[in-house]
């Protein structure tokens, strides 16, 4: 249970020395692009021409969240959030890494911001059916985070609960004292994903007041960093579902062409053991057709829970790469 509170953990130490810093102009704004590398996608592999996919159902994907009328919207992980004012959607994102790292939304001022400073808010997902981290859920993400994390990097606030928008996170903060920035880190766990927002300044009020207007996001009801499995108005999330035991049918893809490449793939079984819906998360086109015709094939026992057979969804890697976790093809 969270018991903690965002206005609970705010040092009064926090930001002193930062008042004499000027504002952060025009787009040359470091704290958009300056993330250290346990916070981005460092160390995630994007292959050329590999790229995201689904088909079947008409079931949202978790790159399919958008910036509309100043309000964030993600349908698969159930995220509304309404940007601060004069802010802006300021980059796209990158295609989904072949270790499931979602690059979801990259928010920061707009030119008509009149603040005093600039920060950035990036929102991000771990898919941890396949991530190459050693952690199980969205703490165990954060508390690799801080272990792993550089030594020009300062820890301000070690790994802690607290409670925003009504639901657990697990809060990180560190700052660099050359770069004079300061990350604000949140993490829960929606639908075995690891969402995480984080908040980027040099001055810790812009930072402050940033978490405050995170608390009108609305969000799912089973969110928890200490892990999900999903259900109610999502499947219920089960890894490595795809063992010989619970395969009834099957047909192995046929890649026209040798590559190296992973192909990691979620799927969403139905009451009956169908595959209803497919997301290759990164694949090439000729890998994604092969995928997708053969796994429309498969035949799974339904899951069962106290009795009743169950909607789920889990995780299929083809082919192997050593950075990889996640179910064997």
């Amino acid at each position: 249970m969270c018991v903690v509170f965002i206005a609970s953990i705010t040092p009064l130490s926090w930001g002193q020395g930062l008042a004499q810093q000027g504002p952060l102009e025009g787009r040359d704004d470091p704290t958009a692009t300056k993330l250290p590398q346990t916070a981005g996608l460092h160390g995630e592999i994007l292959v050329k021409g590999a790229w995201s996919s689904a088909s079947g159902s008409l079931a949202p994907v978790p790159e399919g969240g958008q910036v509309d009328n100043r309000v964030f919207r993600n349908p698969y992980f159930g995220i509304t959030y309404t940007l601060p004012a004069d802010w802006i959607e300021t980059y796209k994102g990158p295609p989904p890494s072949d270790s499931g790292q979602y690059v979801l939304a990259q928010l920061g001022p707009a030119e008509t911001f009149k603040g005093p400073a600039r920060g950035s808010v990036l929102i991000t997902a771990q898919d941890m059916f396949f991530t190459a981290s050693p952690a199980r859920n969205a703490k165990e993400l954060i508390d690799y985070m801080q272990a792993t994390l550089q030594s020009d990097y300062r820890v301000e606030v070690p790994p802690t609960e607290v409670q925003v928008a009504h639901r657990c996170f697990t809060f990180f903060k560190y700052w660099s004292p050359i770069a004079q920035l300061h990350w604000y880190v949140l993490a829960t766990q929606i639908r075995c994903h690891t969402l995480q927002i984080v908040l980027t300044s040099r001055d810790t009020h812009v930072l402050d007041s940033l978490m405050r207007d995170l608390n009108s996001m609305r969000l799912p009801d089973e969110v928890s960093p200490r892990g999900t499995a999903g259900g109610g108005a999502f499947p219920v999330c089960v890894a490595d579902y795809a063992r010989d035991e619970n395969i009834l049918a099957r047909v192995d893809p046929v890649f026209a062409a040798h590559r190296s490449n992973p192909v990691p793939v979620r799927i969403v079984i139905d009451t009956g053991g169908a595959v209803k819906h497919i997301h290759l998360l990164s694949a090439f086109p000729d890998q994604a057709k092969a995928v997708t015709d053969a796994l429309r094939q498969w035949k799974f026992r339904p899951y069962r829970q106290n009795g009743q057979p169950l909607e789920i969804e889990t995780g299929i890697l083809f082919g192997t790469t050593p950075h990889l976790r996640g179910a064997n093809n």
